[in-house]
């Protein structure tokens, strides 16, 4: 009994997870970064707090799945161009929450129309009812990670 020969390392779901998400990611600084002059990762911020106003840095860690020193250069970023303000969170004083200004919220405007426009493109060939699918084992993948992070020896 023979089994199926193992796949080539560019064939693994992992790399072609990683394929997609920088085949995807790689065309932002030529079509919107120069004319906005923005990161990808400060974009992936502004995107949160465009939509979740008032996160902390470690929510935006969490939810990015960037690493807190990106977030941190990403934040600056955004308050050096004035696209962000903070403010003192009430509840403690060593956390701020974090506001889009009026400037990032017209960025962020004109930024989501065409990011929305790049993901219809990118999800032209993929039926509905497949893209539930990947929606829902993307979540499973997600929750996984953060289980395996969080565990013992992740601190």
């Amino acid at each position: 009994m023979t089994s199926a020969p193992a796949p080539s390392v560019e064939d693994t779901v992992f790399l072609k997870l990683v394929r997609v998400v920088n085949l995807t990611a790689r065309p932002f600084q030529q079509r919107v970064g120069r004319e906005h002059q923005l990161t990808l990762n400060e974009w992936r911020t502004m995107a949160l707090l465009g939509s979740r106003p008032g996160l902390t840095a470690t929510q935006l860690a969490d939810l990015t799945g960037l690493d807190k020193m990106a977030v941190s250069r990403a934040l600056a970023g955004l308050q050096r161009a004035k696209r962000l303000h903070r403010h003192e969170d009430p509840t403690d004083q060593r956390r701020s929450r974090l506001y889009l200004s009026s400037a990032g919220k017209a960025v962020h405007a004109q930024v989501v129309v065409q990011a929305r426009q790049r993901e219809a493109e990118l999800f032209a060939g993929v039926a509905a009812d497949e893209l539930q699918q990947l929606d829902a084992t993307l979540d499973k993948l997600i929750a996984s990670v953060r289980r395996d992070t969080a565990g013992p020896g992740s601190g």
